[in-house]
């Protein structure tokens, strides 16, 4: 443990003068305004349009079962939408407005759309080279010189990567509530949301569904972000230690990433694509009562593919990194 502590502290110091944290902090900085803006323009056109939320929420209602009734429309969408139908008519018969514009709930709001795609290529900056860059600077042979075991070396790094990737999913969520919050106002925190929406097949069973702080919702959301980003962090530490490239590293992982995302939309008839990894990121969606990527998909079945993800990604890593060859 004396030693490890050193090294752990080594490898933060290493992640944060190569500015990868950094780098993400601008990312966020330059977005959430972005989004922060066009919310409000959202917002503007929607309240010269309804002088009550409720008539939107009926207008939206509308809207949807009038698509419905298409014979062009997929099943597939007719399903989300028929969901999207009975969950705004839950709102509404509760009077809660689940658009109320809050800091609050436009941070709630990017964080679940961000856990798919966002978080994740946040999250690559600082794991993709975590191994495979040192190897390309060369670093990693003085490293390995030192009286001390692979698998502490390997540890350390493993540390390190979590305490960012925990720092990121925080710091995104108090840039977006400052941010937002400027615009907005900081209210909302203890705005009821409603969770506990089951998915079966094209209805919802409602008897489970129980309304909760926002605050605490927002908790909770972020502590499935982090599992999810923690998923793609382990994975893309396990390709670092495999590739010896940096570039090809980061490639290998956004690819996996992206395609991943794709595919969540594609996969409806294909009930193996349920056992990928990236098709079972956004664990957010759960919360809200969103239908999932295939029929059948709960939150504690994606808990246990990413565990499963996850684990192995870690065997892999730490049996590979104590054995091959890395001095030449």
């Amino acid at each position: 443990m004396d030693r490890l502590l050193p090294l752990i502290q080594n490898e933060a110091l290493k992640i944060w003068k190569k500015k990868r944290f950094l780098v993400i902090l601008i990312v966020l900085l330059i977005l959430i305004p972005i989004f922060t803006y066009a919310q409000m323009k959202i917002a503007e056109t929607n309240k010269s349009h309804f002088k009550d939320w409720r008539n939107q929420l009926v207008q939206q209602i509308n809207e949807y079962q009038n698509m419905l009734s298409s014979d062009r429309i997929p099943d597939e969408w007719k399903r989300s939408r028929r969901i999207a139908v009975q969950q705004l008519q839950y709102y509404l018969d509760h009077d809660v407005n689940p658009n109320s514009p809050d800091g609050v709930t436009f941070t709630r709001s990017f964080m679940s759309n961000a856990v798919t795609l966002f978080f994740p290529l946040l999250v690559l900056a600082i794991a993709s080279d975590l191994v495979s860059g040192e190897r390309t600077a060369g670093t990693i042979k003085m490293l390995l010189t030192r009286p001390v075991r692979r698998w502490k070396i390997l540890f350390s790094k493993l540390v390190a990567l979590t305490m960012y990737v925990s720092l990121t999913v925080v710091a995104s969520a108090v840039l977006c509530y400052l941010i937002s919050g400027a615009v907005f106002g900081y209210d909302g925190w203890a705005m009821p949301v409603f969770t506990g929406f089951v998915i079966q097949g094209s209805s919802i069973e409602s008897s489970f569904v129980h309304a909760v702080p926002q605050w605490l919702y927002l908790l909770m959301e972020a502590g499935l972000i982090w599992v999810s980003s923690m998923s793609v962090a382990l994975l893309a530490l396990m390709v670092s230690v495999l590739v010896r490239s940096t570039a090809a590293s980061i490639v290998t992982m956004m690819a996996a990433v992206i395609s991943g995302t794709i595919l969540s939309s594609m996969s409806s008839s294909w009930q193996s694509a349920k056992f990928i990894f990236s098709v079972n990121l956004q664990l957010t969606d759960y919360l809200a009562g969103s239908p999932p990527p295939i029929t059948g998909m709960t939150l504690g079945f994606s808990l246990l593919v990413l565990a499963f993800w996850a684990a192995a990604s870690l065997t892999v890593s730490f049996s590979v990194f104590t054995k091959q060859d890395i001095m030449n």
